[in-house]
């Protein structure tokens, strides 16, 4: 199992790789994404008012945006031209996320710099402590880039981008302020926009008004996430909902061009997760397996506590999170031996130990084993119909988006990862990365 997870690991690098270096999104009517414009000539001469090579830095988090989405815009069935003109102010290329993919661990670790294993946030495991199964969670053990920015002075608006909240934004705080406005992608843009025209917006029920423009503004987007989860990664709205985003884009471009800081501003766009589509379940057949193992397991959802006599536990998000409890809890031959009744079933494709949890900056708070399902499969139910996955290592890849003040045109960055992406915010904006950061900045990407 050791060599089919260096197999995994590999092709990932791999096709990472190869996916950053292929042709890039097509540009519009008025030039390549590479092409220097009047645009770009502009911010060139209007970025040296601040502490970094940009002034301003806008963060557009989209959940369960997929790298391969991007090729309805490819084709011509996604258009986005907000996007394409953006571009040629900077690049896209593929993001490598961190295991579990999962939201909250996944937005964790964008926000802080550090792997799971450092900011400890975790989802769907077993709490021995608790002697109950956890869902998603906001707990983090180290500061965020909303933190960082207002430690070292500056100021962060943040709509509805939660990991953030109560972690360098709060309600009612007009220089770390935070609006949970709810709705759509539009809604939480409107926030945004009132935010750069200078206008009060609503924050836990009170009228704001934030003193200036924030350098770090986040906006927060989950459609893409709740239309993968209903349909699979192929869903048809898909593309529409790409479009839309745009529109959304577009809007808060056009509002910093009408506030003026246009050319000192960069935009960062990305996912925390891909999405793939599944459509059976094998929880029948793994329990059956691990119960001809000797134990008696028991799946549990979220607040759920073991029935007596279980003694593996088994929490299911994506991937599934398997501890021994009870008398045979920390017993190495115990593990051998469920490792290998899991590892034999057909459905699954890779058994992840804590040695090997520990090799991927896991969190430590997960079981003995967790199981990662092959593609098309859960460790759950076989629902109704195809409906959207992740959690695993095949959902590891996202679009990242890095444009405007501060960011060479047409240089993409060298195998980006989720951990990197603070660091190369706090660089734009000229401030010491968090304190907990365990990534690097992009510098290839950036200007010197």
């Amino acid at each position: 199992m050791r060599k089919l997870l260096a197999a995994s690991i590999a092709a990932t690098v791999v096709w990472t790789a190869s996916t950053a270096a292929a042709a890039p999104l097509p540009a519009d009517d008025a030039g390549s994404p590479s092409a220097t414009t009047s645009e770009s000539t502009s911010e060139t001469t209007s970025e040296t008012t601040g502490h970094g090579p940009a002034d301003h830095v806008v963060f557009l988090a989209l959940d369960g945006f997929d790298v391969e989405y991007l090729d309805h815009v490819r084709n011509g069935s996604a258009p986005m031209p907000n996007l394409q003109r953006l571009l040629r102010r900077g690049s896209v290329t593929t993001s490598t996320g961190t295991m579990t993919s999962i939201t909250n661990p996944s937005w964790s670790s964008v926000a802080t710099g550090a792997w799971p294993e450092t900011h400890r946030n975790t989802a769907y495991w077993f709490n021995t402590e608790t002697n109950t199964a956890r869902g998603q969670q906001r707990d983090l053990a180290v500061p965020t880039i909303a933190q960082s920015v207002r430690e070292q002075g500056g100021s962060v608006f943040s709509a509805q981008w939660f990991i953030l909240q109560n972690y360098g934004v709060t309600f009612g705080d007009p220089d770390g302020l935070y609006t949970q406005p709810g709705g759509d992608c539009a809604r939480r843009t409107d926030d945004a926009v009132a935010v750069l025209r200078g206008e009060p917006v609503s924050s836990g029920g009170q009228m704001v008004t934030t003193n200036g423009v924030p350098e770090l503004m986040t906006v927060y987007c989950d459609t893409l996430d709740a239309i993968g989860h209903e349909g699979g990664d192929v869903d048809p709205r898909i593309p529409g909902t790409l479009t839309e985003i745009d529109r959304q884009l577009g809007r808060i471009v056009q509002a910093t061009k009408d506030a003026g800081i246009y050319g000192r501003t960069a935009f960062v766009l990305t996912g925390d997760h891909g999405m793939t589509t599944f459509d059976k379940g094998f929880g029948a057949e793994g329990l059956a397996a691990i119960e001809a193992a000797g134990f008696t397991p028991q799946i549990l959802t979220s607040g759920r506590s073991p029935a007596p006599g279980t003694d593996v536990v088994i929490v299911v998000g994506g991937v599934a999170d398997v501890r021994i409890i009870g008398d045979r809890a920390g017993d190495p031959a115990a593990v051998r031996q469920l490792r290998a009744a899991l590892e034999a079933l057909p459905q699954v494709r890779n058994v992840f130990d804590k040695a090997d949890q520990a090799r991927m900056h896991m969190s430590p708070n997960y079981g003995d084993l967790v199981v990662e399902p092959r593609p098309g499969w859960s460790f759950g139910a076989t629902p109704a119909g195809p409906v959207g996955r992740h959690g695993a290592t095949t959902e590891l890849h996202v679009p990242l988006v890095l444009a405007g003040a501060g960011v060479r045109p047409g240089a993409r960055p060298h195998a980006p990862r989720h951990i990197d992406i603070a660091p190369t915010i706090s660089a734009l904006l000229g401030y010491a990365p968090p304190s907990g950061s365990e990534g690097r900045t992009l510098r290839e990407a950036l200007r010197r």
